[in-house]
């Protein structure tokens, strides 16, 4: 298995982030690459370092305008240089305005544009912010690009994470969608692609992506959105709608499951997806579905994530596996090696 990650991600580093109305420092750091890539050696799989960042890659580009508007790319690229012109403002661009109900103005203002492209006080960015998004969405773009090429397998390094990036917006430490893009690039050699996303959360970025498409088969196993975020999306009954019907599969559980309810979930989840019979893989690996992460949804051991690694190991067709969520714990790069470790024994 190839392992590939930029070095120039590490630019992305908010200290902190809005948790329950309160400033916290971020578990969104740097220092998560670093502890993946250690235990991406301990798995024994080969880190490919990515060469020189192009932030205006054209094959990038365009494909990240398949997955998300012009205007949020070029809010994204300009927007701290535009925040920083207003008089008082902070280093980090926050919003305090959003949209509600059937709002169909955009704005010219900066204040309005972050309210409109970021939904929550978890996506704060600063100078650095931009180029270190862009080289976690190149991560994901050279991991599926190898797939395409004849790797059975790959694994992306990514951080900031994606899938809870929509169309328009930021969320929940996610800025470009990892995962769509990953997708995308399969699905120029593929007619159906299937995301399988086992993060602690629930992907709303990625589900709203694909919401009306047929080509891309998504599918989630996630904390209840009834009790944790994403809060509003990710419920059973979110099948997708027009062309997209019937192609979305949401598995939530109760806040606190254990890995035994998780892969029983999984097992739902796949044999859903059997129906589907996809071409290629993408999967949206969190591994903040352990006991110990910060974020505290589910209670899964370190062993759970070799289980999950084999069972998603039997699903046929060539995979590109992709970093979701997963902060900084002493068990952090201990889940990753026993994922890989199951996925390779899969």
């Amino acid at each position: 298995m190839k392992c590939f990650y930029h070095e120039a991600q590490s630019a992305h580093a908010p200290k902190h982030f809005f948790l329950r109305g309160q400033p916290a420092p971020s578990p969104e750091q740097p220092v998560r690459a670093d502890r993946l890539k250690e235990a991406v050696e301990t798995a024994g799989a080969s880190l490919v370092l990515l060469p020189a960042l192009v932030t205006h890659d054209t094959a990038l580009i365009d494909r990240l305008k398949r997955i998300h508007s012009a205007r949020y790319l070029d809010f994204l690229e300009t927007v701290v240089e535009r925040w920083r012109t207003l008089p008082a403002a902070s280093d980090v661009v926050a919003p305090n305005v959003h949209p509600c109900g059937h709002a169909s103005v955009y704005p010219r203002h900066i204040i309005g544009q972050a309210g409109w492209h970021m939904h929550d006080m978890a996506c704060p960015m600063d100078e650095g912010s931009y180029t270190g998004i862009i080289a976690s969405a190149t991560t994901a773009q050279a991991a599926a690009v190898a797939v395409v090429q004849g790797e059975t397998v790959s694994y992306a390094l990514c951080r900031p994470p994606g899938h809870h990036a929509g169309p328009e917006r930021a969320g929940g430490f996610c800025f470009l969608n990892n995962t769509a893009l990953a997708a995308t690039v399969l699905r120029e050699h593929y007619d159906r692609v299937a995301i399988i996303d086992v993060d602690l959360h629930h992907g709303n970025g990625t589900q709203d992506i694909f919401w009306e498409r047929s080509d891309v088969w998504t599918g989630s196993v996630h904390v209840d959105p009834a009790d944790f975020y994403p809060f509003f999306w990710g419920a059973a009954t979110e099948v997708g709608e027009g062309d997209g019907k019937g192609f979305n599969c949401n598995v939530p559980l109760p806040l606190g499951a254990n890995g035994i309810a998780f892969l029983q979930a999984l097992s739902r989840l796949l044999s859903a997806l059997a129906e589907f019979k996809p071409q290629a893989i993408v999967i949206a690996l969190g591994l903040d579905a352990h006991k110990d992460d910060p974020l505290a949804g589910m209670t899964l051991e370190t062993e759970d994530f070799y289980r999950i690694g084999q069972r998603l190991a039997q699903v046929k067709g060539p995979k590109v596996i992709v970093q979701e969520g997963g902060y900084p714990t002493d068990s952090l790069g201990d889940n990753l090696a026993a994922f890989l470790q199951g996925f390779r024994r899969g």
